[in-house]
């Protein structure tokens, strides 16, 4: 076995291994029992699909994905900044 034979197998298990953080995420999400478990889960989320695409662009061998995943990785900072900001204070513009 060589080692471009191991680490695709690598990459394979670990985006099956995230494709289920994922589903146990949007578990959380839809379950959640108060507003942070929610916001917490949908953060995740957006980490997971980082990850995801980071090792889907890898199995590939294109560069495009990592350019996705940085545009997802500021829109879910921004997101996780004004959904905290609406729990702590219901409110989004002050």
């Amino acid at each position: 076995m060589s080692a471009e034979t191991l680490i695709e197998y690598a990459i394979i298990g670990s985006m099956c291994t995230v494709g289920l953080s994922m589903l146990l995420a949007t578990w959380r999400l839809l379950r959640g029992p108060s507003v942070p478990d929610r916001v917490l889960a949908l953060d995740t989320l957006f980490v997971a699909a980082i990850a995801e695409l980071m090792l889907f662009g890898m199995h590939l061998g294109t560069p495009i994905y990592f350019e996705v995943a940085l545009i997802i990785a500021m829109l879910g900072f921004v997101g996780t900044v004004v959904l905290s900001k609406y729990v702590l204070r219901r409110d989004i513009v002050e």
